[in-house]
């Protein structure tokens, strides 16, 4: 018989602190950070910035150790051994991601911080960064809703963070209410689940919700089906995605760029995690549903950009953000098609994201830079970019033919070929259909900006804008994106290799 003391010794779990160093060193850093603001003098306010990019080019190093993909902690020590945290290779694919993207964000923002507080946005962004880190890892219901938490409220204060500036204010509270109506939506989900199978563990709940009592089998699938629509918003699928092109328009332009990439990275990694992961027993739901959302969005998201006038005040934020939208309905697609086919087509949708991340951060980047000589952003403020900053219009016709799927941007045909394989390889042809109908559309939008970069100025442009010296880390952002996109449209093959890796 064992005794009390030994009862409580079983229950005492080891820590495995190099799987959870990623999101540690991120929210360490966002601490040290904070506390520095209090002593750094106003003219060594750039330094902390540098910081917080070391923090996450230190974060992002600490996911190589862990690429075997095969640590787990914070595991329950009776019955089912499932645990709350598992670095597998999903998670250190998605970290790789949310961690990049953020670093990119941070060398976008360095220089522009200038008008606003620097302790609080680098805490805030940082925070934001360690809670998108920690989500891909999360293996119970609990921990998941807290990681999104923590990467969704310092992005609401990072929307609003230009004191003063009304429309920045708007964006966060729009931001604000329709993540608080998420994640309520969520959280009743959560609490349905739980009462019908007694379990939060995403593995454990695998296994109970295709057993469950059938006097609670209306409120399992009740707590199904809210907990889905919760990530819906998060991942701004049409009927939900609302608040994304006032909320991308008000932001400061980095942190649009980190909101159209890692928020959205954290939105599809939970709710890939909620469906293939813990409810594979309501597969016959939430594949038709998240077929029909996929197709839906795409469609909203393209007729919206298309719709774009080129004089509106920040219309190139604003067709960016409408093409996020759209992205977001191609990024749907393989996980309804997991519904039908196995968890094996989660591949295509991770190796899209990848590829999107790093096209659509280098399209915000050569953005932020030409928003520091015209400052409104409009459409017509790119025409013939090419006769004054011939390298950004490369750039930005490289990112946008990548994001159309045209060479030179083999990488964005190849990630398209690899969603649209899911489609068919799982039955959905109709959605197949839908898409290509969707990317054939998408065509006009993105070529009709690609042409205007190399078109003459018109007679009202005719002066040239003012040119200021572009900082440093805001050229290595453009730099890095462009290499990375280069490098990946040259070894396309390596897309189609990927989305056929089981990740779990």
């Amino acid at each position: 018989m064992t005794t009390a003391a030994e009862s409580a010794t079983s229950l005492v779990q080891s820590v495995d602190w190099l799987a959870i160093a990623p999101p540690l060193t991120a929210a360490a850093v966002a601490l040290v950070v904070l506390v520095a603001d209090l002593f750094v003098t106003e003219a060594r306010k750039p330094l902390l910035g540098y910081g917080a990019v070391a923090g996450l080019v230190a974060a992002l190093a600490l996911i190589v150790p862990l690429h075997a993909g095969d640590r787990s902690t914070f595991c329950l020590t009776t019955g089912s051994r499932a645990c709350s945290y598992t670095a597998d290779h999903f998670t250190l694919v998605i970290q790789a991601l949310v961690l990049g993207g953020a670093l990119l964000t941070a060398l976008l923002s360095i220089g522009d911080t200038r008008k606003l507080p620097a302790g609080e946005f680098w805490f805030l962004l940082l925070s934001s960064a360690a809670g998108a880190a920690l989500l891909p890892a999360s293996r119970d219901l609990a921990t998941l809703v807290v990681a999104l938490e923590v990467a969704s409220l310092p992005a609401f204060a990072l929307v609003g963070i230009k004191r003063g500036d009304r429309r920045s204010s708007e964006a966060a509270l729009k931001f604000f209410l329709s993540s608080v109506v998420a994640t309520a939506v969520m959280l009743l989900g959560v609490s349905f689940v739980y009462a019908a199978t007694g379990t939060l563990h995403l593995t454990d709940l695998a296994g109970r919700l295709g057993h469950v009592d059938p006097a609670l089998s209306t409120l399992a699938g009740a707590g199904v089906a809210l907990t889905l629509v919760g990530f819906a918003f998060k991942t701004a699928a049409a009927p939900f995605h609302f608040w994304v092109p006032d909320t991308y328009v008000g932001a400061p332009l980095p942190i649009a760029a980190y909101l159209s990439v890692v928020g959205k990275a954290v939105g599809f990694s939970g709710l890939i995690l909620v469906t293939v992961v813990a409810f594979p027993a309501y597969a016959e739901v939430w594949g038709p549903a998240l077929a029909v959302l996929a197709a839906l969005t795409m469609t909203v998201g393209n007729v919206a950009a298309l719709r774009q006038s080129a004089s509106r005040a920040r219309s190139a934020v604003r067709l960016l953000a409408w093409s996020s939208v759209a992205q977001a309905g191609y990024l749907l697609v393989p996980v309804a098609a997991a519904a039908y086919a196995g968890e094996r087509r989660i591949g295509s949708t991770v190796a899209y994201a990848l590829m999107y991340a790093v096209v659509n951060l280098g399209a915000f980047a050569v953005a932020a830079l030409v928003a520091r000589t015209r400052p409104g952003n409009r459409l017509d403020d790119y025409r013939g970019l090419y006769a004054t900053r011939p390298l950004a219009a490369l750039a930005l016709a490289f990112f946008l033919l990548c994001l159309a799927g045209l060479p030179p941007g083999i990488i964005g045909l190849f990630a398209k070929v690899t969603v649209f394989s899911a489609a068919v390889d799982a039955g959905l042809g109709w959605l197949a259909v839908v898409m290509a109908v969707n990317v054939v559309v998408a065509l006009y939008y993105y070529l009709q900006w690609t042409a205007a970069l190399f078109r003459g100025p018109s007679e009202e442009e005719a002066e040239p804008a003012v040119r200021h010296r572009t900082p440093a880390p805001l050229t290595a952002a453009i730099v890095l994106t462009a290499v990375a996109g280069i490098v990946l449209s040259g070894a396309p093959q390596t897309v189609l290799r990927f989305a056929a890796v089981n990740l779990f």
